[in-house]
C-alpha cells in the first residue's frame, strides 16, 4: 500500500497504534491508508489526531477547514490529501466546483478567498509572508486569532502532505491529481 514506509495491517497491530486505529475505526467506519502509515509511530499518529481535534475546536467550520486543506494540498501537490479532502469536503457541503476553486485559492465569499490565499502563501513561502499578505487577510475580516488558526491548519495539513510524499501512500479515496481539474457540468 505504501512503497517506502510500511502500511500497517490493523488486524496485526498492537499497543498504542492499535488503540488509536480502533478510535479512528469507531469514528470513520474505516482506517485510511494514511492512518495505517502514521501507525508506525504512535507519537506521530497521536500528534496528527490531536491536531485534528484542535483544528476542529477552532474558529472555522468543517467546510472551511476542508477548503483550507484542499488549498494547502494543492500548494504541496499532495494527491492523497487532494483525494481525501475532496471526498471529505463533499460530506461537509462542498460541491466539485467549490472543491476545485478552493484548490486554486478561490471562493465565492471574499473573506474565505482571502483566507485560502493566505494559507497558500504561508505554505508556499514556508511562513515567510509579507506584511501586505497579512494586511490583506486582515482587511478581508480575519483577526489575529483567525490568522494563527490558518497557520495551525497549514501545519496540520503539511504534516499529512509530507508523510504522504515520503511514504507514497496508496490513495484509498476517489483519485484527484494536483494541477488537474475535472470538467464541471
Amino acid at each position: 500500500m505504501s512503497t517506502r514506509i510500511e502500511t500497517l495491517d490493523p488486524a496485526k497491530t498492537t499497543g498504542k497504534s492499535k488503540e488509536l486505529f480502533n478510535a479512528v475505526q469507531s469514528k470513520l467506519g474505516f482506517i485510511p491508508n494514511l492512518i495505517k502509515v502514521f501507525g508506525n509511530s504512535p507519537a506521530t499518529l497521536q500528534t496528527y489526531l490531536s491536531l485534528g481535534e484542535l483544528t476542529a475546536s477552532g474558529n472555522f467550520s468543517n467546510k472551511y477547514r476542508e477548503q483550507l486543506a484542499l488549498a494547502i494540498a494543492e500548494s504541496n501537490s499532495c494527491n492523497y490529501c487532494l483525494s481525501a479532502h475532496t471526498a471529505i469536503g463533499k460530506m461537509n457541503g462542498l460541491d466539485l466546483e467549490q472543491a476545485q476553486q478552493s484548490r486554486q485559492g478561490l471562493a465565492s465569499d471574499a473573506k474565505d478567498q482571502a483566507g485560502l490565499q493566505f494559507a497558500q502563501a504561508v505554505t508556499e513561502n514556508r511562513g515567510n509572508v509579507s506584511t501586505e499578505a497579512i494586511n490583506a487577510v486582515k482587511a478581508a475580516g480575519f483577526n489575529d486569532s483567525d490568522i494563527l488558526e490558518v497557520v495551525l491548519n497549514v501545519v496540520s495539513n503539511t504534516l499529512t502532505n509530507y508523510v504522504n510524499h515520503i511514504a507514497e501512500t496508496e490513495i484509498d479515496f476517489p483519485a484527484v491529481e494536483a494541477g488537474k481539474f475535472a470538467a464541471i457540468k
